[in-house]
């Protein structure tokens, strides 16, 4: 234990259903959809992630004296880089050219989901002095365990502020990039956000919406027990299109998101696109305690605008109408910014074994944050909303 007085022990999982449920959700709280039992063990149950995904269940947990559980840390062993969002591939390609091996390397993070989140998980109802000790314990264990295993490197991927802080401060260097959000400004009403915006980027967005409406496509946005059967499989067959298009590889089955619809409707928000009678595209959002995660996107038919529609506009009016205060609508996509989602810091933390690649790999993160920083500035000058 941090202050000596009593004994804590730290071990490793090889499945997320080898800790009770209960016990994972205490550290890992009610806000974030994607840290909750139910969320990562339907990818493994459903074989999303494995070993022959390259994404091999290495789950830390820190237990009291009497096995309670205090922290945990989504944790995996990693043989490539792929889907991850926090992109490592040159350093890999580097470190492999001057003799090296990078992988396996040891990863926490949520596979394929590029949100940010605590990853150090620890109990809610300890005080922040006891938190933050315990997430200093978590760290150095997450290093002794990398280096038990001789792995290259360490990653913490999508970490909150906090962490990251606290991960600079142990040593660890420290990433940055940026993805586009909307922050709710205490909008009554779509028309109130849309005040809120220059009057030509709100002419935008109304001959947008205009335009979806004479495609004759009806939306619905479907949650809980309103998702059926239906909504999965055309769910399902919108999301393999767009991943074979996109990405040549699907990283979820369709046995995940069946799982996903038994155990977390309520935390789920569809959005789908129907003509004719039949659904013809949608967007799959998780709802967590403040925020609207906007996840995957697909349509089996090119209708102008619907992809605005059902991904950005349709996630505003379901935050207004519920209160939310943020809408994270994924990695990428620099014209989320005309339609007011505005430019925020991501944040990741790299511990690396060798000395001589580690110099490396931070002068390398000293240009790159000075650019990052540089970009997000430069795009919160061409904001939508009204100068002040």
């Amino acid at each position: 234990m941090p202050d000596g007085s009593k004994t804590q022990v730290i071990k490793v999982l090889g499945a997320i259903d080898e800790i009770n449920a209960a016990d994972w959700n205490a550290c890992a709280g009610n806000d974030d959809p994607f840290v909750s039992h139910a969320f990562l063990s339907a990818m493994e149950q459903s074989g999303s992630v494995g070993a022959d995904a390259g994404w091999l269940p290495q789950h830390l947990v820190l237990e009291d004296e009497n096995a309670t559980p205090l922290a945990v840390v989504p944790l995996y062993l990693k043989n490539n880089s792929y889907g991850e969002y926090v992109f490592d591939w040159g350093w890999a390609d580097a470190y492999h050219r001057a003799g090296g091996r990078y992988y396996p390397k040891l990863q926490a993070a949520v596979p394929f989901t590029p949100v940010t989140g605590r990853r150090l998980l620890v109990r809610q109802d300890l005080n922040p002095e006891k938190q933050r000790a315990l997430q200093t314990t978590m760290i150095a264990g997450l290093v002794q365990l990398a280096q038990r295993l001789e792995v290259s490197s360490f990653h913490m991927t999508f970490a909150s502020k906090a962490e990251w802080q606290l991960c600079g401060e142990l040593g660890m260097l420290q990433r940055t990039d940026r993805q586009f959000h909307w922050l709710n400004d205490g909008f009554s009403s779509f028309d109130g956000f849309l005040a809120a915006l220059s009057s030509r980027k709100r002419k935008m967005i109304r001959k947008e919406r205009r335009a979806v409406d004479q495609h004759d496509v009806s939306i619905r946005s479907l949650s809980g027990s309103e998702i059926e059967t239906r909504h999965w499989d055309a769910f399902y067959r919108f999301y393999r299109d767009t991943s074979d298009k996109k990405w040549g590889q699907a990283y979820l089955n369709r046995d995940f998101f069946s799982r996903l619809g038994e155990t977390m409707a309520n935390n789920v928000l569809l959005i789908m696109a129907e003509q004719d009678g039949q659904l013809v595209g949608g967007a799959l959002n998780l709802i967590g305690g403040n925020t609207l995660y906007g996840r995957y996107w697909g349509c089996l038919e090119n209708f102008k605008f619907l992809h605005f529609e059902v991904c950005y506009y349709r996630a505003i009016d379901f935050a207004i109408e519920t209160g939310l205060k943020r809408v994270e609508a994924g990695a990428q996509g620099g014209h989320k910014l005309q339609r007011g989602y505005l430019p925020h810091p991501t944040y990741s933390a790299h511990w690396i074994a060798d000395p001589g690649f580690r110099d490396a790999v931070a002068r390398f993160l000293r240009e790159e944050t000075e650019a990052v920083h540089e970009e997000i500035d430069s795009l919160s000058d061409h904001s939508p909303f009204k100068r002040s």
